[in-house]
């Protein structure tokens, strides 16, 4: 199960500096002009969990392989791009794509790097990107109401409550909020929500790219984006771009700590990107733990045994019997598997079990 998290933003606020950074590569050219990044760069990261290695070291692990997330670098998107401006047709449908929306903010001063509305506003900024959102979820809604008129007076009860829920949505957009504001009744509507595809329904995190001297505690600017984020009940996180990407270049996990104890910073930007972002995909890990390898998987919160099974093969999802469950606390308590399963600290879960995060598992499939 991949989660893949947009980078979208204005031109020239970073957004490739920062995909180069998080994903320690050069595969997105960072340069200071409009639409440098073209096709939607995606690096794959892995997720940095000390548990992992911990759990590791006591079943003698010969391999160890984190989980992963997707970063994906979108082009820049300008004013008007509903309307097909700039790159618009293709920055909306490479957004459709992802699973969440990480909204990089300009939050620093410089002469020497150009903005494309000609002044330093990062919550204008999300204003501007949100309301071509906006623009483009209400144009797709309308489309849609025509399509379902005709099927509303066909008596088909489903697209009586398809369109119940498009009017309002639609009453929500044209009041100039996201749709993500809108409160699905139970599961069904929730699932209906889902398959509108609306570009302002998925989960957005602020990313507030600083200067290196405001990396530690950010400036009037990111406070701002702050206070936005806090009205809209999303997040905010605090990057220095250029910073990460000196950080990105130094090999020596320990040079890296070294090097982020001096500037007074407890962790990389990309630790606070992916623990954000973790938050807004509401996702857990699990481990699977042996002798030849320690590996993380991800899954959304509230997923079943099964389906965790599942992502690690279909064939353990179709002939899932039951799984080998033990905590992540009484794993390391204890010692490993053996000393788990002595002090009754390894139960046997069925298909209903919900698996927890940290849960170290073991399935138990029929071919």
């Amino acid at each position: 199960m991949g989660f893949k998290c947009g980078i979208v933003g204005l031109p020239n606020v970073g957004k490739s500096t920062l995909f180069n950074a998080l994903t320690s590569t050069a595969a997105a050219a960072a340069a200071n002009y409009p639409f440098c990044t073209i096709e939607p760069n995606i690096g794959q990261v892995p997720v940095p969990d000390p548990r992992l290695h911990k759990l590791a070291a006591i079943a003698g692990s010969k391999q160890i392989l984190p989980t992963q997330l997707s970063f994906v670098d979108i082009a820049g998107l300008v004013r008007g791009a509903s309307q097909g401006e700039g790159l618009g047709n293709q920055f909306l449908a490479n957004i459709r794509e992802v699973d969440a929306i990480i909204h990089v903010l300009r939050c620093f001063e410089d002469d020497d790097i150009t903005h494309v509305e000609g002044v330093i506003d990062p919550v204008a900024d999300a204003e501007t990107v949100e309301t071509e959102l906006m623009l483009a979820d209400i144009d797709s809604l309308t489309k849609r109401q025509s399509g379902l008129e005709r099927r509303v007076r066909g008596q088909d009860k489903d697209a009586k409550a398809i369109m119940a829920l498009v009017e309002r949505l639609l009453a929500v957009l044209e009041a100039g909020k996201p749709a993500r504001t809108v409160k699905a009744c139970d599961d069904d509507e929730q699932k209906m929500i889902n398959d509108l595809q609306l570009l302002t329904s998925k989960a957005v995190l602020y990313v507030c790219n600083v200067s290196e001297d405001d990396a530690a505690e950010g400036n009037d600017m990111s406070r701002r984006v702050a206070a936005r984020a806090a009205e809209e009940n999303a997040l905010s996180v605090i990057i220095s771009a250029a910073l990460e990407a000196e950080i990105a270049q130094l090999d020596d996990a320990e040079e890296q700590k070294a090097f982020l104890e001096d500037l007074g910073l407890g962790e990389t930007g990309l630790g606070r990107v992916i623990r954000a972002g973790y938050d807004l995909l509401h996702l857990i890990t699990f481990f699977t733990v042996g002798p030849k390898e320690a590996r993380a998987w991800t899954v959304r919160q509230s997923t079943k045994a099964p389906q965790a099974a599942g992502v690690i093969h279909t064939d353990f999802e179709k002939g899932f019997i039951r799984s080998e469950t033990i905590s992540y606390s009484d794993y390391i308590e204890y010692n490993g598997e053996g000393g788990a399963r002595d002090h009754g600290k390894m139960r046997l879960e069925g298909k209903d079990y919900i698996v927890a995060d940290g849960d170290v598992l073991h399935f138990r499939f029929a071919n």
